[in-house]
Protein backbone atom coordinates (compact mmCIF):
# COMPACT_ATOMS: atom_id res chain seq x y z
CA UNK A 1 0.00 0.00 0.00
CA UNK A 2 1.11 3.40 -0.38
CA UNK A 3 -0.21 6.73 0.56
CA UNK A 4 0.60 9.81 -1.12
CA UNK A 5 0.18 13.58 0.32
CA UNK A 6 -0.56 15.50 -2.31
CA UNK A 7 -1.41 19.05 -2.11
CA UNK A 8 -2.74 21.75 -4.55
CA UNK A 9 0.55 23.35 -5.83
CA UNK A 10 1.51 19.13 -6.20
CA UNK A 11 4.23 19.63 -3.80
CA UNK A 12 4.63 16.35 -1.62
CA UNK A 13 5.17 15.73 1.66
CA UNK A 14 8.76 13.90 2.95
CA UNK A 15 7.04 11.85 5.14
CA UNK A 16 3.77 10.91 6.37
CA UNK A 17 2.93 9.02 9.51
CA UNK A 18 -0.05 7.39 10.49
CA UNK A 19 -0.31 6.86 14.81
CA UNK A 20 -2.67 4.82 16.68
CA UNK A 21 -4.99 6.58 19.48
CA UNK A 22 -1.72 4.46 21.97
CA UNK A 23 0.36 6.15 19.97
CA UNK A 24 1.78 3.46 18.16
CA UNK A 25 3.24 3.68 14.51
CA UNK A 26 0.53 1.74 11.84
CA UNK A 27 2.37 3.58 9.03
CA UNK A 28 5.38 5.55 8.47
CA UNK A 29 6.58 6.45 4.72
CA UNK A 30 9.32 9.01 3.99
CA UNK A 31 10.42 9.56 0.52
CA UNK A 32 14.37 9.57 1.12
CA UNK A 33 15.67 5.90 1.98
CA UNK A 34 18.88 7.91 3.82
CA UNK A 35 16.64 10.07 6.44
CA UNK A 36 13.78 7.61 7.44
CA UNK A 37 15.40 7.28 10.82
CA UNK A 38 15.88 11.27 11.59
CA UNK A 39 11.89 11.46 10.05
CA UNK A 40 10.68 8.94 12.23
CA UNK A 41 12.34 10.94 15.33
CA UNK A 42 10.75 13.89 13.99
CA UNK A 43 7.15 12.27 14.07
CA UNK A 44 7.72 10.46 17.22
CA UNK A 45 8.85 13.91 18.82
CA UNK A 46 5.72 15.35 16.95
CA UNK A 47 3.52 12.94 19.69
CA UNK A 48 4.23 15.25 22.54
CA UNK A 49 3.29 18.45 21.10
CA UNK A 50 -0.04 16.63 19.63
CA UNK A 51 -0.59 15.10 23.17
CA UNK A 52 -0.58 18.82 24.41
CA UNK A 53 -2.84 20.07 22.03
CA UNK A 54 -5.34 17.56 23.01
CA UNK A 55 -5.24 17.78 26.68
CA UNK A 56 -8.62 18.48 28.44
CA UNK A 57 -9.15 21.64 29.68
CA UNK A 58 -5.66 23.62 28.88
CA UNK A 59 -6.82 25.10 25.03
CA UNK A 60 -10.58 26.19 25.36
CA UNK A 61 -9.68 28.81 22.49
CA UNK A 62 -9.31 25.62 20.27
CA UNK A 63 -12.68 24.27 18.79
CA UNK A 64 -12.68 20.56 20.19
CA UNK A 65 -14.24 19.52 16.21
CA UNK A 66 -11.38 20.87 14.38
CA UNK A 67 -8.97 17.66 13.01
CA UNK A 68 -6.56 20.14 11.81
CA UNK A 69 -3.70 20.88 14.83
CA UNK A 70 -1.40 23.07 12.79
CA UNK A 71 2.05 23.13 12.90
CA UNK A 72 3.17 21.27 15.51
CA UNK A 73 6.82 22.43 15.61
CA UNK A 74 9.97 23.75 12.84
CA UNK A 75 13.49 22.79 12.93
CA UNK A 76 15.95 24.07 10.39
CA UNK A 77 15.29 21.78 8.14
CA UNK A 78 11.66 20.31 8.67
CA UNK A 79 7.93 21.75 8.89
CA UNK A 80 5.76 18.76 10.95
CA UNK A 81 1.68 19.29 11.13
CA UNK A 82 -1.17 17.15 12.52
CA UNK A 83 -4.02 16.15 11.84
CA UNK A 84 -6.35 13.71 14.81
CA UNK A 85 -9.61 11.98 14.27
CA UNK A 86 -12.55 11.96 16.18
CA UNK A 87 -11.33 8.11 17.08
CA UNK A 88 -7.79 9.49 18.08
CA UNK A 89 -6.13 8.75 15.23
CA UNK A 90 -2.92 10.79 14.27
CA UNK A 91 -1.53 11.84 11.18
CA UNK A 92 2.05 13.68 11.06
CA UNK A 93 3.08 15.15 8.39
CA UNK A 94 6.59 16.24 7.53
CA UNK A 95 7.31 18.82 5.00
CA UNK A 96 11.10 20.70 3.86
CA UNK A 97 11.49 23.42 5.27
CA UNK A 98 12.05 25.41 2.19
CA UNK A 99 8.90 24.74 0.99
CA UNK A 100 6.47 27.54 0.37
CA UNK A 101 3.06 25.97 1.15
CA UNK A 102 1.16 27.84 3.05
CA UNK A 103 -0.93 26.82 6.20
CA UNK A 104 -3.96 26.76 4.35
CA UNK A 105 -2.94 24.74 1.42
CA UNK A 106 -1.39 22.47 4.40
CA UNK A 107 -5.11 22.13 5.80
CA UNK A 108 -6.32 21.13 2.47
CA UNK A 109 -3.99 18.51 1.90
CA UNK A 110 -5.03 15.13 0.49
CA UNK A 111 -4.79 12.02 0.98
CA UNK A 112 -4.63 9.52 -1.21
CA UNK A 113 -4.51 5.81 -1.32
CA UNK A 114 -2.92 4.13 -4.70
CA UNK A 115 -2.49 0.70 -4.80
CA UNK A 116 -0.18 -0.88 -6.66
CA UNK A 117 -1.53 -3.03 -10.24
CA UNK A 118 -2.34 -6.28 -9.50
CA UNK A 119 0.29 -9.17 -11.05
CA UNK A 120 -1.66 -10.85 -14.30
CA UNK A 121 0.05 -14.38 -14.01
Amino acid sequence: MLLLVSFTTTRMAVCIAIIAKDNSPQYIAALDFEKELELQYRVHSALDVVDEKCAPGLKPSQDSRDLYLGLLYSTESHKIYGYITNTKIKFIIVIDSNSLLRENEVRSANLNHMSPEPEIK
